[in-house]
């Protein structure tokens, strides 16, 4: 490895390191506008200018774009090195606006750092300012054109980096422009980072706008919790109220970003129509007055009906702490364990952790390490958006990426698709299990194209499996583990990746195994054998397809009891409401993917923000000891309250007496580092699963008759995961679309943009239809909504309908 000398510090770097990089690891900090440890370089700004005084590179160059070598004796304080990057900066304010006591950048501007620190105070030119009209770029980034300094960051991230192509570079010299050709909302889900990547403000968080500076905010270490992946993130507070949510660095996960829904997905926090009181039928109460009526009531039905007349619906995004509290309280006043929706996805989910062990487990960010990658019922943009901008750097690699799946997949990254159905992935798989385990045999009918994939994969060093749970069932998801582990034979260092839908879907499997059947619980409150249900945290109304269903089975409960921070139809369809605090106000620990213990800190104290209290202007001006709205407790306390008990307090514990509690959580202390969000060096693998892939066999299954077209319900990346549609920033995103193949438009007579209605039982549905020549035919695919009454398709989440049953409205 190179060495070298920094400011007389000698290190030792790998092959590669540029000498900004090197003089970072020693503890130098060189000045930098257009470098990024992201981003390739380019060389732009000029401002990383050192004086190299011995070795093969001689006189003043730009530290971002020199390999460190040996014999290199770099000098960053040289007074030529000093001058010439004062010299530029002062070129770079030529045309800057100075406008820092307006600019939502300023607090956490580089170019005000460097400009300070470089020794320019007093503006010298008296000229004309060069001018720009800005840009509307959508309602999440604030375009300010006029402070640029044509560093090149935000394009090369934007389009090299995320692989979205409607914003560039434009103009020619001294009038270069950056932005879109036409103005409108950014394509890209990760559009947020340009206001994180960008070093002066021409892009600024428009939701935060004028909410104040990085310097009056309290700043912790939060955990993205809009999906499984867990990214790191940066939580700001100010009056008792999230003001913005920015990437906190992470090399396992999210590397630098975080995508659009993690980052303004927090305003769910801040409503003012959040619940901050508890109601009992139609009164508002306190909470604990909500608590102890709820324990009031409870009891009642337990000495009336017995304790197992009582059920529980539960919620994956949960923090470790409540679902380890609601075990705890189930088991002691022995009500039934919760019930968790789609319980498909439930089984899908233990059968995947029953695949996963040390040696297969990868984490995100070692997918970037990978030779060639195979997707199985995964669309990453949708179901985890950060794994899409992973796959985007394998493929920059140029790592060949195919991906087993019928939906029309939107990626920003060049890949290879297999359209198929469902029903056929797991044969698939079985042919390509075989194809590898076989190799010098004929099995079966084995497709050339399946043939090929499997010789790809055999002759690659480091393939890793990517398998989606959201559309797969639990023999999909078998088969994946099964095709890891055969191909792990030949090809040890093999990895496997799941996708899981929420937070802490990982952490829920853990605690409670196999899980309860709603569709059983449903029809037992049906035959009057439930009394009483408690929602904790339930996303059921928003999640189970059969609503009327479900609406009418409340309906014949005596008890209704929801605990959660959301004023959801199922918390105003509660006898009893009891408000929560949520993520930001409790912390709390969540274990990702891949098995990875994370802890989110609290972030503020509980109580109504001061912009809410203050109706938009002064605060009222009363005094007393607690804030208003700060009697809500976490989850787990509520838990306890309704459930008459004490337990262990597992909120401020750090994992031990969880682990005391449940040897399934054994370790957890020690992962959780020093509660500050780190990440340990250990990770929860699911070695108390039953294997459950079985012996290398496929039987496909036996379905009835099977009509024309088969809708599938799929996730979508705006308007579905629960929490970020009360963000009003994100509604704007997306339409409600349908998306039939070329070969199923064409014999329907349907063009792209056609007003499709579905004639279904209860209301029509109206989808604009697009078109794909890259997706199974025979199934019309719709993206799941909350705006979408896609409840009533059918008690599944696949529907199969006669072609007549299909009205189009011509868009002419």
């Amino acid at each position: 490895m190179p060495e070298l000398m920094i400011d007389d510090r000698k290190i030792e770097v790998p092959e590669g390191t540029k000498v900004i990089a090197a003089a970072e690891a020693v503890g130098i900090y060189i000045p930098r506008f257009c470098y990024h440890p992201a981003l390739e370089s380019v060389g732009a700004c000029r401002v990383c200018a050192v004086k190299f005084l011995e070795g093969p590179v001689k006189g003043i160059d730009m530290s971002c774009m020199i390999d460190a070598q040996d014999g290199m004796k770099v000098s960053t304080t040289h007074p030529d090195a000093v001058a010439f990057r004062k010299y530029i900066i002062e070129c770079l304010m030529i045309n800057h606006p100075h406008d820092c006591p307006v600019c939502d950048e300023g607090g956490h501007c580089l170019l005000q750092d460097l400009t300070v620190a470089g020794g320019h105070g007093v503006r010298q030119y008296k000229g004309a300012k060069r001018t720009y009209n800005d840009q509307y770029l959508g309602p999440l980034v604030q375009h300010e054109m006029n402070r640029c300094i044509q560093c090149y960051r935000c394009v090369r991230y934007y389009r090299e980096y995320s692989g979205y192509k409607d914003l560039g570079v434009m103009g020619i010299a001294g009038r270069i422009t950056y932005g879109r050709f036409d103005e409108g909302c950014l394509e890209s889900p990760f559009s947020g980072n340009l206001i994180d990547i960008c070093p002066t403000g021409v892009y600024t968080d428009r939701p935060s706008r004028y909410l104040g500076r990085r310097w009056d905010f309290v700043r912790s270490g939060g955990i993205c919790i809009h999906c499984g992946a867990g990214c790191n993130t940066v939580v700001s507070t100010r009056y008792r109220e999230v003001v913005r949510q920015e990437a906190r660095f992470n090399s396992d996960i999210n590397g630098h970003f975080i995508c659009d829904r993690g980052r303004y997905g927090f305003y769910y926090a801040n409503l003012p129509q959040r619940p901050r009181q508890g109601r009992v039928e139609k009164d508002a109460v306190s909470t604990g007055r909500a608590i102890e009526a709820a324990a009031e009531k409870a009891g009642g039905i337990e000495a009336a009906f017995g304790a197992s007349s009582i059920v529980v619906f539960g919620s994956d995004r949960s923090s470790l702490e409540t679902l380890a509290g609601l075990r705890v309280v189930c088991e002691t006043r022995g009500w039934q364990l919760p019930a968790f929706w789609p319980e498909t996805l439930g089984r899908t989910i233990q059968t995947a952790l029953s695949s996963l062990s040390p040696e297969f487990a990868v984490s995100m960010g070692a997918i970037e390490s990978a030779d060639f990658i195979l997707g199985i019922g995964t669309d990453p943009v949708s179901e985890s958006p950060m794994l899409a901008l992973t796959l985007r750097q394998a493929q920059r690699k140029e790592v060949r990426i195919r991906i087993i799946d019928p939906r029309p997949l939107d990626l920003p990254f060049s890949f290879d698709q297999i359209p198929c159905k469902v029903e056929d992935m797991a044969e698939q798989l079985y042919q390509i299990i075989q194809a590898i385990d076989s190799r010098d045999k004929t099995f079966g009918e084995v497709s050339s194209e399946l043939q090929a994939l499997a010789d790809d994969l055999v002759r690659s060093e480091r393939p890793v499996i990517v398998c989606g749970t959201e559309i797969t069932t639990p023999d999909i998801v078998a088969r994946a583990g099964q095709l890891a582990q055969v191909l792990k034979k030949q090809r040890p260092r093999t990895g496997l990746f799941y996708t899981l839908p929420h937070a802490n879907s990982y952490g829920a499997s853990l605690l409670f195994g196999n899980l309860q059947s709603v569709e059983d619980l449903l029809e037992k409150i049906e035959q009057n054998k439930i009394k009483a249900a408690l929602f904790l945290e339930s996303d059921l109304w928003e999640q189970f397809p059969d609503r009327n269903r479900l609406v009418l089975a409340l309906k014949k409960l005596e008890l209704i009891i929801a605990i959660d921070c959301l004023d959801n139809p199922l918390a105003q369809m509660a006898h009893i409401h009891i408000p929560t605090q949520t993520v930001f106000e409790a912390g709390g620990i969540y274990v990702n993917q891949e098995g990875r213990v994370q802890y989110a800190q609290k972030a503020q104290s509980v109580g109504l923000p001061i912009a809410i209290s203050g109706r938009g202007s002064h605060p009222p001006r009363s005094f007393q000891k607690e804030a208003p709205g700060s009697d809500i407790l976490s989850a787990s306390e509520a838990l306890q309250g309704i459930g008459e008990i004490t337990v262990e307090d597992f909120s401020h514990d750090g994992g031990g007496e969880m682990e005391k509690r449940f040897p399934g959580l054994a370790g957890l202390s020690d992962m959780l580092g020093q509660g500050d969000g780190s990440i340990g060096a250990e990770r929860f693998y699911a070695d108390h699963h039953q294997n459950q892939i079985g012996a290398l066999s496929w039987k496909p299954e036996e379905g009835g008759e099977r009509s024309d077209y088969e809708i599938l319900i799929v996730p979508s990346v705006w308007g579905d995961e629960v929490l970020s549609t009360h963000s009003p920033c994100l509604e704007t995103f997306g339409e409600k679309t349908v998306w039939f193949s070329k070969e199923d438009a064409d014999n329907l007579n349907i063009a792209q943009g056609d007003a499709i209605i579905l004639d279904l039982p209860q209301a029509p549905l109206t989808l604009k239809a697009q078109l794909s020549e890259q997706m199974a035919s025979g199934i019309v695919v719709i993206p799941r909504r909350c705006d979408l009454f896609w409840q009533q398709l059918k008690s599944g989440e696949r529907l199969f309908v006669k072609k007549e049953s299909i009205r189009i409205d011509k868009k002419e």
